[in-house]
């Protein structure tokens, strides 16, 4: 954490996102509201979050089996029935009443409420997954002047009802859209791996070189990819890192 922040900084919201594998981890809900509550005493913060494990065990009690293109999960009817009980509800509601726990005044939301994340289908292919078109800062910003912490699940809007959206992309276009410090990807590694192991940074044509060695592979690729698009939006810095480096501010930057 910064050592002293400015008053233009501390208006600047830092977009954290958490993946909803880690959220299992025994110990990490409690610290990851712990962190946040230290964070958000200092600046504005908005929490986008995703739902991959609890998705995928709801599902398979419904006979649904995920299936995946490039780290991106295929979406049709009722697997995104289940993911917008799951995400919104669930999984939404839990991180809400850890930060609530830890003195954090969290208002949980959906990009359907209040039309705040609209898209448009992303592939055929995918079925009702959407890519973000517009973003809704006015709403974020007012709840953040507030002093609140949104905490955001990715289930979108689009021209013909709710879409999922990846947790990432959709971390990286409300960062763009807010103008934020920072985008943190928060996941269970320090980093970015490659021969030596956490790279400190990289800039565009290094990601994408790594990207196309396949030391940058599977669910990893989102991220980047949502990293980078951040970057250059114009975010000042994208993060990916794990829940210390949340803290600490370690990890892999992302630099234009």
């Amino acid at each position: 954490m910064d050592a002293k922040i400015s008053h233009a900084e501390a208006l600047a919201p830092l977009v954290i996102k958490v993946g909803g594998n880690d959220l299992d981890r025994p110990g990490f809900l409690d610290a990851l509201a712990a962190t946040v509550a230290g964070l958000a005493a200092e600046r504005r913060c908005v929490l986008v979050h995703g739902g991959g494990r609890a998705i995928n065990e709801v599902g398979q009690a419904f006979g649904l089996q995920p299936v995946y293109v490039d780290g991106q999960r295929v979406t049709d009817q009722a697997a995104l029935d289940v993911a917008e009980m799951v995400l919104s509800g669930q999984v939404n509601k839990q991180i809400v009443r850890a930060l609530l726990a830890a003195g954090v005044d969290a208002l949980g939301l959906s990009g359907v409420d209040r039309g705040l994340l609209r898209v448009e289908p992303w592939a055929a292919s995918l079925g009702r997954v959407g890519r973000i078109v517009a973003v809704r800062a006015d709403v974020l910003r007012s709840l953040c002047a507030a002093g609140a912490v949104p905490v955001v699940s990715p289930i979108s809007l689009g021209p013909d009802g709710a879409y999922n959206v990846n947790a990432d992309h959709a971390a990286g276009a409300i960062a763009a859209a807010l103008g934020a410090a920072r985008a943190t990807f928060v996941t269970n590694v320090p980093g970015v791996r490659a021969e030596n192991g956490v790279v400190p940074r990289l800039s565009v044509a290094e990601t994408l070189d790594l990207i196309a060695r396949g030391v940058i592979n599977g669910g990893m690729i989102p991220k980047v990819q949502a990293a980078l698009a951040a970057v250059g939006a114009g975010v000042r810095q994208a993060v990916i890192t794990d829940l210390t480096g949340l803290a600490t501010g370690t990890g892999t930057v992302f630099v234009a």
